[in-house]
């Protein structure tokens, strides 16, 4: 199979498009998705637009009874505990799921953490990186034996944020100099660098994946953020209204990338490219940060050394013998 071209396809879907609208006429019964942060945010609507289509929804959930009690009301969801920070969590979420005997048909990373203080997990990891990028990276590994056997899809929930930074190599860590914005983008490349690396290991078995850019979205992944830095950032006014100027999605809107993402025929047989506003996105112009995926996040070299990095972190991986 030959790489998918980093280019439009013209789905008929753009900025405006919701979840529902993706998923009109798409019957999701029997399907099983895995959708971390599912609960909150962009998660929580992708969870229930992937339910009302008929899908049975698993969310793995840091706070378990905060999921349960956001997901009041969703039929065909379930939760279970994981940390993505904690990688003896993600293992035991793994390790109950295999033991269920399912297999998967749709994995979206959706969970997240966003430019937040200097903060260590595990062994001294930064944790944008550790929770967005090697969380994620572990699961998928882990999962591995319930994801091939059905040819799932599998999407990276990245962000235009990728544009802040490629990954550092020489100080991967944030050993030297945090800066909390760089550090997102790093993260936020390593989820694209990951979607191109899987779908090269994964798709002779029929496994492909994506990243995307959900699109600008008051969530609280804004959580770590001085009311302000938004008021600077041209984002809210001082009393905390939203403002328009870059063009802010709903939630509605925001999900419905990863969503046309996991379930769209429009993919069948596409796979390791970015996607943004329901298409897979041009290359970015220089000088253009509003739009399009950088050739760091693409590039297969630099995913390849990402994925091998990731393995030697973790001490996962699916595909080594």
């Amino acid at each position: 199979m030959s790489a998918t071209a980093q280019h439009k396809i013209g789905s008929g879907f753009g900025a405006d498009s919701t979840a529902d609208d993706v998923l009109r006429g798409i019957d999701l019964t029997g399907r099983l998705a895995i959708v971390t942060g599912g609960y909150s945010g962009l998660g929580l609507e992708t969870t229930r637009a992937l339910t009302k289509a008929g899908a049975r929804v698993v969310v793995p959930a840091r706070r378990a009874g905060s999921a349960r009690e956001a997901l009041t009301g969703l039929d065909g969801v379930e939760v279970d505990e994981m940390d993505l920070g904690d990688l003896d969590s993600v293992r035991g979420f793994a390790e109950r799921f295999l033991a269920s005997g399912r297999t998967v048909d749709y994995v979206i990373n959706s969970a997240g953490i966003m430019a937040c203080p200097e903060t260590r997990v595990g062994p001294g990891w930064e944790a944008q990186f550790a929770t967005n990028h090697l969380g994620h990276f572990a699961l998928v590994n882990r999962l591995w034996p319930a994801i091939e056997p059905g040819g799932a899809r599998v999407v990276s929930v990245s962000s235009r944020g990728h544009h802040f930074s490629g990954i550092r190599w020489d100080d991967v860590q944030w050993q030297r100099g945090y800066d909390k914005w760089q550090a997102y983008g790093q993260a936020k490349t390593a989820n694209a660098l990951f979607a191109v690396h899987l779908d090269r290991l994964g798709r002779d078995a029929g496994v492909r994946a994506f990243s995307l850019h959900p699109g600008g979205i008051m969530t609280p992944l804004q959580r770590h953020l001085p009311k302000e830095e938004m008021v600077e950032r041209g984002w809210i006014d001082e009393d905390g209204n939203v403002l328009n100027p870059e063009g802010f999605k709903n939630p509605e809107q925001g999900a419905a990338t990863q969503v046309w993402a996991a379930t769209s025929p429009q993919l069948d047989g596409m796979g390791g490219v970015y996607l943004e506003d329901c298409d897979i996105a041009e290359p970015a112009v220089d000088g253009d940060e509003r739009s399009g995926v950088k050739d760091w996040a693409t590039d297969p070299a630099q995913a390849a050394r990402l994925w091998e990095l990731s393995a030697e972190l973790t001490g996962v991986n699916a595909f080594t013998a």
